[in-house]
């Protein structure tokens, strides 16, 4: 009973969620016409949303059955959208439409204040996350099993972003096996155990959110932020992390969503606070990666209790003890940068760091927008000469001419960057039809493929590329649609594209002759992750 109680919380919270954040202006011109400058009364907007909002996006907009209504949680999201959703609502949520109830200046007053900082600043401690978390048990005598027939290494998981919810996809049939409800607005990509039993979601409302593939349900759920950017889960599935803009911290969980450990991100003399831009697991190396927003540090976060200690600063010898050390198991080591990093990629070996600086303050390197920064030594070895506004952590590597690449897109330039990871130094410049965000790859294929979903042009075509002479080979068209975001099957035959729209799809293509195989419709699809290529760290996937 418990696990139906949170399935239906999790699916009232994702309907009035969304609710805030779509509809039309049309309402808005049905109501009266506001009164003249001399008479009309300036709204009052607190006082509207503590009438109206607060029992669904809480007092102080942090968020309860609706989503939070703060400056961080709606910087993407366009004024208009704003208002036209307070107008009319959602169809099929709980967000009801006040184009009925308020005036129009009364709309854009509270459209306008929900996009202002709230004070004082909202706060999310240890109490709070504790309090957060909805934990349910599994019986004890319940079968270790899927409940469904299929590769459980060949399954994708589908964020539908258009209603918030998630499908549960066979990789070999390419049929739904389930589909379920999500926490609004999911961030940063789904994380898997080691097994691949269990998958975590993180959403921008800083909701943690832990799935049991095999059993088709949600087994626990903490809030670790008001604002988040993405999660982690450790090589050994025993730690999660989240990276939070507000609060500004990185927290550690136990894989029960336990809180363990918070990590306020500031710098080493402690005055200066940043916001945590990205974590991700470094596997071989037992540890998690941290980039800071605001400051110019990258730190590691070792997972492996005999991590060495660390020392912070300048010592002649680490082996003499010349500095006081702190525990490796769990501590903050931290390697100073010239610039903070935006969002970050691995090498292969997870010596090195790629990291996209933007944006670029400094005059050194002049072209320079992303930088290397070696783990091991804990300092910057190179710049990237990359143009524009590379998104490297959609990059992909490949070996090509007896050595490695890294190839990314760029979100300014119509272009993909090609690097050598051996010099540092560019090999090729390969144009696409407009700017993308995504590239994707498998080392049973030899091409890549990649999206220019920022360009309004070119927003409908896929690039393959050819890994082994960097030369396009083909396009692919949805036309007058977004076509976005490219995954491979576990080996490598298939690949599936979202048409990136509310009465979307997930589109099959045959990897080699990049014919379309099989079409399955899906609510604006955002993203798809197949577990095998995820927790074996494939070189053609993300993180």
């Amino acid at each position: 009973m418990r696990s139906n109680r949170l399935t239906r919380t999790v699916r009232v919270l994702a309907l009035c969620a969304a609710g805030l954040l779509a509809a039309s202006g049309a309402a808005l011109a049905q109501t009266s016409a506001p009164a003249t400058a001399s008479t009309a009364a300036v709204p009052d907007a607190p006082a509207l949303y503590q009438q109206h909002c607060a029992a669904c996006h809480a007092p102080q907009r942090t968020g309860a059955m609706g989503p939070a209504l703060l400056p961080e949680s709606l910087e993407r999201v366009r004024p208009a959208e704003v208002l036209r959703v307070i107008g009319q609502g959602r169809t099929a949520t709980q967000m009801p439409g006040f184009a009925g109830t308020l005036s129009a200046p009364e709309i854009q007053a509270l459209a306008q204040w929900v996009r202002s900082p709230v004070q004082p600043a909202p706060t999310w401690g240890d109490d709070d996350i504790r309090a957060s978390r909805v934990v349910t048990p599994a019986p004890a005598d319940e079968p270790a099993k899927p409940v469904w027939s299929a590769d459980p290494m060949n399954l994708f998981l589908v964020v539908e972003g258009g209603d918030h919810h998630v499908s549960l996809l066979d990789g070999d049939k390419f049929e739904v096996i389930t589909r379920f409800a999500s926490r609004y607005a999911l961030h940063g990509g789904p994380k898997f155990t080691p097994d691949g039993r269990y998958v975590f979601f993180g959403s921008r409302d800083g909701w943690i959110t832990k799935y049991d593939l095999w059993r088709l349900r949600v087994v626990a759920e903490v809030r670790a932020g008001l604002n988040m950017r993405n999660v982690a889960v450790s090589g050994d599935g025993r730690w999660v992390m989240a990276a939070n803009y507000l609060p500004r911290n990185a927290v550690l969980f136990d894989a029960d969503l336990n809180l363990v450990r918070n990590y306020p991100a500031t710098s080493l003399d402690g005055k200066q606070a940043s916001r945590v831009s990205a974590v991700y697991d470094a596997t071989p190396r037992r540890s998690f990666v941290v980039a800071l927003k605001d400051v110019p540090e990258l730190w590691e976060i070792s997972y492996d209790p005999a991590a060495e200690p660390i020392h912070d600063g300048y010592v002649h010898d680490y082996r003499m003890g010349e500095s006081i050390a702190k525990p490796g198991f769990q501590g903050v080591r931290r390697t100073p940068l010239e610039e903070p990093l935006d969002d970050f990629f691995f090498d292969q070996t997870y010596t090195y760091v790629l990291g996209a600086t933007r944006p670029r303050q400094s005059a050194q390197a002049e072209g320079a927008t992303a930088q290397v920064v070696n783990l091991n030594i804990r300092r910057k070895v190179a710049d990237l000469p990359i143009a524009g506004m590379p998104h490297l952590g959609s990059g992909i590597t490949f070996a090509w001419n007896g050595t490695t690449v890294l190839a990314s897109p760029n979100l300014q330039g119509g272009a993909i960057d090609v690097v050598d990871m051996k010099s540092w130094k560019p090999v090729r410049t390969i144009a696409t039809p407009g700017p993308g965000f995504f590239m994707r790859s498998h080392e049973n294929t030899p091409f890549a493929w990649t999206d220019s979903m920022m360009s309004p042009t070119g927003k409908d075509t896929l690039t393959i590329i050819d890994k082994r002479t960097l030369e396009v080979v083909a396009k692919v068209r949805e036309p007058g649609k977004t076509l976005a975001h490219i995954e491979f099957t576990k080996d490598g035959r298939y690949a599936l594209a979202s048409v990136w729209e509310m009465d979307g799809a997930v589109v099959v293509f045959d990897a080699q002759t990049f014919k379309e195989v099989k079409r399955l419709p899906m609510s604006k699809p955002v993203g798809k992750y197949n577990v095998w290529n995820k927790i074996t760290r494939s070189e053609g996937t993300s993180h």
